[in-house]
């Protein structure tokens, strides 16, 4: 017998130790089951293995020191289980090993020395274990690594100099350790280094002069460490940068202006710190600048730039805790902000007034005895006077345009009841329901008029309807064409739901959630603009029409991946949390180019237990065969088989429909622990197209290549986000932005 392969069952017992005596075996794959027991020293009679993949089990006890006979073996996966001890020293005698991964298990003690004298090992990955001691200087000997991972262990000491003699090394990742001492200079040897994640540590002494150097930077993550001095002008040749976290440090000095140098910036936070001196206006002129800019807690003074206008794509602005004077009014008309603090400065004039930031809580702008709000007394006398003497005219003329509002309304609507009792063919409350006053409330700049969505809201523009209410197709007087959900009246599920979806998505942005444009609300009728999809529901191209089903697979797959990412947003990059609660085919909507998008979150909530995390146990909602399997009542999974227009693909396609399968297998596991995150299945995913590159075949691809992954929430290069900055806004979710813009290089590299 050559190859064991019984992955992605459901078996338990223990590994027989007979196994030991097929000395022919090659590749054993055990992946993803509910193994337990120990792992039997006999299996270091195979000589001849080549493959040992045993994670996602339960496996426990030691990792017998007779795998280091095993001098073929090239891959070996031990991940997430319950595997207690050191690493043996032994497997340093498996001198053909190109991949090891012990990530998420109990082990502790140092890491072997010899590991690094494997000249073939590409791939070391030791995630969430207790690893402790230093790294070792025989490092610089691993000339093939290309990812090293580490985070989440107790590692101290330094880093070694000699890791710059890692000319292939593309992931450095130590985050979450007890590293000490200073950044060496010979960093700058890892020409090839995109991800350089070091936080929290307590890592001291000034940025590396040699930075720079590393041109193909994509994210740098230091912040929570002792790091002291000053900001070089020579980051600003890091053209490839995508993500600098610099927050919880002790640099002081001013911030360069040369950051302007990097174009692909989406995320800078240099928060926490000792920075002074005005910000530099060329800030502003980063056109990639989208996540987040957040410079809070520091000692920074002047004026916000005027160049900040031309950030129109910045979501989350945060400035409290600085000396900054001047006025707000830069920042009164940026298109796509959705988070912003400037509390505690010494800002002044009045709050600019728009929508936005009439609708920011207090605690954002409070702080700055200067700054006139809507209730301010902040003029002068004459000033005074003349603002009460418009306010009492205003009063009037609002009183009287309402009286004459009521009258046309009570006028329209006897009216209409003549009317409808002459024909017996209509509902007066319809024409109540639509009828003024409306408050309306828009988060992007629309030409709408709140009469011309009424008067759309018709049988002939229907293009959908849930339990909850209906959608229209609406083209506003701009030409625009937007989705208008009219909610049912009387109901408090819909009312309810109404709620629900504004909580949810008026705070967030991401590319894969359906964007809310605004609201509107009188008396009886609730609607809620979106975003036209014309491509309707996956549910309607799945099932509907006659082409149901006639759909390829990279489009499949296009989507399935854009629904993970948005899942994981709301799981892992909202704080709280946020639960969708009803995610079916019906409610995943199509764009222009078959993107997907999450919709109706009328049944949503957020998780606020205290934790933040997802232990909490929500009541049952949802479609029924769409909700979490641990609240349905029948034995079946609730799982559908590859469909058959899917066959007599190429075998890669298959493979990866394969694939893709075994994923959403993880997802259906009646026990919740056992099921993967949003976040990991975004990963397992992004793995299935983007296997790692060096052609070896350690990294060859099989029907259960998904057990090649790194599955740990943190693992995902786009997981790191703004959430750690103290940008607070009261009774609403706060969410990071990272996924929305994360570029594909940085994607990829995580998944390598």
């Amino acid at each position: 017998m050559l190859v064991i392969d019984i992955s992605m069952n459901s078996l338990t017992g223990s590994i027989p130790q007979s196994f030991g005596n097929l000395t022919e075996l090659q590749e054993f794959q055990l992946s993803l089951n509910q193994v337990s027991g120990e792992i039997p020293a006999q299996l270091g009679k195979c000589q001849k293995l080549t493959h040992i993949e045993l994670d996602n089990n339960q496996i426990s006890g030691s990792i017998p020191p007779e795998i280091g006979n095993l001098s073929n073996l090239t891959l070996f996966y031990l991940w997430q289980n319950r595997l207690e001890g050191n690493i043996p020293s032994s497997i340093s005698n498996c001198q053909n090993l190109e991949a090891i991964d012990l990530s998420q298990n109990g082990l502790v003690g140092p890491i072997p020395k010899g590991v690094f004298q494997l000249k073939k090992l590409n791939k070391l990955l030791l995630l969430s274990n207790n690893l402790s001691g230093e790294i070792p200087s025989e490092i610089g000997n691993c000339s093939s690594l290309i990812r090293f991972r580490a985070n989440n262990n107790k590692v101290a000491g330094t880093i070694p100099p000699q890791i710059g003699n890692l000319k292939n090394l593309n992931f450095l990742d130590l985050g979450s350790n007890r590293i000490a001492g200073n950044i060496s200079e010979g960093i700058s040897g890892c020409q090839n280094l995109t991800f350089f994640d070091l936080h929290s540590n307590a890592i001291f002494g000034n940025l590396p002069q040699s930075l720079n150097k590393l041109v193909s930077l994509q994210f740098v993550d230091f912040s929570d460490n002792l790091i002291e001095g000053t900001l070089s002008a020579s980051l600003g040749s890091l053209g490839s940068l995508t993500k600098l976290i610099l927050s919880k440090n002790k640099l002081s000095g001013s911030i360069p202006n040369q950051l302007d140098s990097c174009s692909k910036l989406q995320l800078l936070d240099l928060s926490g710190n000792q920075l002074s001196g005005n910000i530099p206006s060329s800030i502003g002129k980063i056109p990639s600048l989208e996540i987040a800019l957040n410079l809070s807690m520091n000692q920074l003074n002047g004026e916000i730039p005027s160049e900040f206008t031309g950030l129109t794509k910045i979501a989350i602005l945060d400035f409290s805790y600085n000396h900054l004077s001047g006025d707000l009014q830069h920042l009164a008309a940026l298109p796509n902000l959705v988070v912003l603090n400037v509390s505690h400065n010494n800002f002044s004039s009045h709050v600019p007034d728009t929508p936005f930031f009439s609708k920011l809580p207090l605690s954002v702008l409070t702080g700055n005895p200067a700054l006139c709000f809507s209730d301010n007394q902040c003029d002068d006398d004459d000033k005074r006077v003349r603002r009460m003497t418009t306010a009492r005219v205003a009063m009037v003329v609002l009183l009287c345009t309402a009286c004459a509002l009521l009258l046309a309304a009570l006028y329209i609507i006897l009216g209409s009841k003549k009317h409808c009792r002459g024909a017996h063919e209509c509902d007066s409350d319809d024409d109540l329901e639509i009828s003024p006053p409306w408050e309306v409330t828009l988060y992007q700049k629309l030409d709408l008029s709140i009469a011309d969505v009424a008067r759309s809201l018709i049988a002939s523009n229907v293009i959908g309807q849930g339990r909850s209410g209906v959608v229209y197709k609406v083209v506003i007087p701009s030409g625009l064409m937007i989705a208008v959900k009219r909610f049912n009246s009387a109901e408090k599920i819909s009312a309810a739901s109404f709620s629900s979806e504004i909580a949810t998505l008026a705070t967030i942005r991401h590319q894969n959630i359906v964007r809310l444009l605004g609201w509107g609300a009188n008396l009886k009728t609730n609607l809620l603009f979106y975003d036209y999809m014309a491509n309707g529901t996956l549910g309607a191209l799945l099932h509907e029409g006659d082409g149901a089903g006639l759909v390829e697979w990279e489009m499949r797959f296009k989507i399935a991946l854009g629904v993970a990412e948005g899942l994981a947003y709301l799981h892992h990059d909202c704080v709280p949390p946020i639960l969708h609660r009803d995610v079916k085919s019906h409610n995943i909507l199509l764009g222009d180019q078959y993107e997907a998008f999450l919709a109706d979150f009328g049944l949503a909530r957020v998780v606020e237990d205290e934790h933040g995390s997802f232990s909490a146990n929500p009541q049952f909602a949802g479609s029924y065969g769409y909700i979490a399997p641990d609240h349905l009542k029948s034995k079946k999974d609730p799982v559908e088989i590859l469909d058959t227009k899917l066959q007599g693909h190429p075998d890669t396609q298959i493979q990866e429909m394969l694939q893709a399968l075994g994923i959403s297998l993880l997802c259906t596991s009646n026990r919740a622990e056992d099921r993967p995150t949003m976040k990991d299945v975004a990963v397992l995913l992004r793995e299935i197209r983007q296997e790692p590159i060096g052609g070896s075949d350690a990294h060859k691809p099989t029907n259960k290549s998904l057990k090649m992954t790194e599955t740990n929430p943190s693992y995902s290069s786009s997981s790191v986000t703004p959430a750690q900055m103290p940008m607070l806004q009261q009774g609403s979710s706060r969410c990071s932005l990272a996924y929305s813009s994360s570029s594909p290089s940085i994607t990829s590299s995580a998944t390598q």
